[in-house]
């Protein structure tokens, strides 16, 4: 299984939800149970989000991902076990598993945890990731529980990304969406957004107003210099070789993003 929270290494959070999962035995032993991040800035369930969409798939099948960026602990948001794609994901309805499970094809099912013999008779209403979801993670990672068995079906919420806008001059609008601790700025705009209107060679970028060179990766561009490319997971992102570009250019999430064209796109039929 995987374990994805905010809650940083320094006050014992993560090691309290790991005695949880300590204390679980399976038929194959002990679980083994894999960090994807715990730096997510906190409360930041978009952030989180991207870690999930960025790691998740790349574990095999039957995977069991327990995830807390949880702002509405102890509110009435949903505590939710939910299938996709041969994963199992835990942790609070709040849009956190939206991209990961569509990248996965789709949500296969979603339970409200309510009731089940392994969670305590009296949860603490501020750490539902000790005592919710972890012993739900722990009872299904071992096949004690079935996810169908924690409480009554339920849609998961969803965590859209800002709409790309494309303007009659051919224009695409974006923003950034995610800061990776490069300082490397990700945007909502997609290679499938660009490429199919013109090859890279023809993009000009723009960031708060300032022209970005485009390449294919980081070390095309001289140290120290900004860069405009397609990362690992198919996102438009704004970079400074050997260097943060958020520091640089002192710009955060939701900065705008803008691509030009050499030769406009043709506008989309009607």
């Amino acid at each position: 299984m995987t374990l994805t929270t905010d809650f940083g290494f320094r006050d014992g959070y993560v090691g309290a939800m790991r005695g949880i999962l300590a204390a679980a035995t399976g038929p194959s032993g002990p679980l083994r149970c894999v960090d994807i991040a715990h730096g997510i800035a906190p409360q930041d369930v978009r952030g989180g989000a991207v870690a999930l969409r960025r790691a998740a798939p790349h574990f095999p099948p039957g995977t069991v991902h327990l995830a807390v960026v949880d702002p509405g602990v102890g509110t009435d948001r949903a505590p939710l076990a939910l299938l996709a794609g041969g994963h199992a994901f835990v942790g609070p309805d709040n849009g956190l598993f939206d991209w990961v499970t569509g990248a996965l094809g789709g949500a296969d099912g979603a339970w409200r945890i309510e009731a089940h013999p392994w969670l305590p008779a009296s949860p603490a209403p501020t750490f539902h990731g000790r005592d919710i979801f972890a012993p739900t993670a722990a009872a299904l990672a071992t096949g004690r529980l079935l996810p169908s068995a924690v409480g009554p079906p339920v849609t998961p919420l969803a965590l859209a990304l800002p709409a790309v806008r494309a303007l009659d001059d051919g224009r695409l609008i974006g923003e950034v969406v995610s800061i990776d601790h490069f300082g490397n700025l990700v945007t909502n705009i997609g290679r499938s957004d660009l490429t199919h209107l013109a090859p890279p060679a023809a993009w000009r970028v723009e960031i708060a107003g300032r022209p970005v060179p485009v390449a294919d990766a980081y070390g095309h561009a001289p140290p120290g210099h900004l860069v405009a490319l397609i990362g690992s997971d198919g996102w438009l992102e704004i970079a400074v070789r050997d260097g943060h570009a958020a520091e640089r250019l002192e710009l955060d999430l939701g900065a705008r993003v803008t691509v030009r064209f050499d030769e406009p796109p043709a506008p989309p039929a009607s």
